[in-house]
């Protein structure tokens, strides 16, 4: 993937986590700028979702550690533990959210 293609597709999933967590139904505030989206919750936590452009992935933070997802396979996969980005994440805003929350594309 060269840069061009690399900065459309992370910048399709910044938006689409945007989209997901408006429509999830609980009240996580949200914010993006420049190729970074902070999640804020409600007991003060927050995920951080941000652009690698020189290494191709999207990293995100939690309140417990950080997470590298490169693209392969047509998905985000973390480099380390291999989970998909969307279950990873629904997995991380529920525990941070402290309630069930299914995140999809």
């Amino acid at each position: 993937m060269n840069d061009s293609q690399y900065n459309l597709m992370a910048d399709e999933v910044l938006l689409a986590v945007e989209e997901a967590i408006e429509d999830c139904g609980v009240d996580i505030d949200y914010e993006g700028v420049s190729g970074m989206l902070t999640l804020t919750f409600k007991n003060g936590s927050k995920i951080i979702i941000n652009k690698q452009a020189p290494l191709h992935e999207i990293w995100v933070a939690t309140k417990f550690n950080g997470h590298h997802f490169g693209f392969q396979d047509s998905q985000w996969v973390d480099k380390r533990h291999g989970h998909e980005l969307w279950s990873f994440l629904s997995d991380a805003v529920s525990t941070q959210a402290e309630t069930p929350v299914s995140l999809s594309e």
